[in-house]
């Protein structure tokens, strides 16, 4: 299992585009990829997990990816976190 903390940089945070664009990323891993935010877990590979978790613009998120392939997982996914998601 690795994780790794991130704030989350656009300005919108994770609603539908950029959900369904994470969520789409991290299903093509074979690990659990899982987003903690605010004492929750959520699956990272499900858009309405990750809207449901009504993460904002600022919000501190961990993602966690355990399994196999958990190392690329966790390479792309705060990347694309960084360069906001497609927005």
């Amino acid at each position: 299992m690795v994780s790794k903390f991130l704030t989350v940089p656009n300005e919108h945070g994770f609603h539908m585009r950029p959900a369904s664009i994470f969520a789409a990323a991290m299903a093509k891993y074979p690990c659990d990829v899982t987003v903690r935010f605010n004492g929750n877990s959520y699956n990272a590979k499900s858009m309405l997990n990750l809207m449901t978790a009504c993460i904002q613009c600022g919000s501190d998120i961990e993602l966690v990816c355990d399994g196999d392939q958990e190392e690329e997982a966790l390479a792309e996914g705060p990347k694309m976190i960084k360069e906001g998601l497609g927005e």
